[in-house]
């Protein structure tokens, strides 16, 4: 198995920075760092396992229903990632709200069962899940870093900035309110394009 199929989506073919999929996400759980951690891992599930299921029974799916297939199957993973979060991480659950349900329209597991699922076979489609799925992950799992940390003072709900440093205690430091307002997630992973861009130089269009 070529070892591309994992590696690639992690930074060379991010399906964030470099496709620019799943933007939203950014904009909804990055307030902190904890939810955006537990939707970069539901993500990564249901993306993996909905290819090895896409790729199992890729054959015998008549192509004029196969979105409606594709649908079905990733529902049916993510209604289990729901309940499992609702079971063991109810608080987790109550901040993503409606966000872990509409990984069913997330752009990048249907793009990534039409691009690989379909004409590959399961171990290899696991692989590309995963790992399209912890790409994804990074970009929220950093995004959220710099928003809860200079937005909250903290990170995964513990106080990092010391009281001391805050002006009502004396100290020189304030929270900065833009971060945890979503125009700044749009900042940030803007600011990741750049980057990828600027070192990934045939990323850049042609004009």
């Amino acid at each position: 198995m070529d070892k591309k199929i994992f590696i690639e989506p992690l930074f060379k073919n991010n399906p964030v920075s470099v496709l620019v999929l799943g933007i939203c996400s950014a904009l909804a759980v990055t307030v902190k760092l904890e939810p955006a951690l537990v939707m970069a891992l539901s993500v990564t599930i249901v993306l993996g396992f909905s290819e090895v299921i896409i790729s199992l029974i890729r054959n015998t799916i008549p192509n004029r229903i196969r979105i409606i297939v594709q649908l079905v199957v990733v529902a049916m993973l993510v209604i289990l990632v729901d309940q499992i979060l609702k079971a063991f991480a109810y608080e987790v659950s109550k901040q993503l709200s409606v966000f872990v349900g509409l990984i069913i329209t997330n752009c990048i597991i249907m793009g990534r069962i039409e691009a690989f699922a379909l004409g590959n076979k399961p171990l290899p489609a696991f692989v590309d899940g995963i790992a399209n799925g912890l790409g994804y992950g990074i970009i929220l799992v950093v995004v959220a870093f710099f928003r809860e940390l200079f937005g909250s003072g903290t990170l995964f709900g513990y106080q990092i900035v010391p009281a001391t440093w805050y002006i009502k205690n004396g100290g020189f430091y304030e929270n900065n309110g833009l971060f945890i307002l979503p125009p700044m997630a749009l900042i940030l992973v803007g600011v990741f394009i750049w980057v990828q861009r600027s070192i990934q130089k045939e990323l850049i269009e042609k004009q």
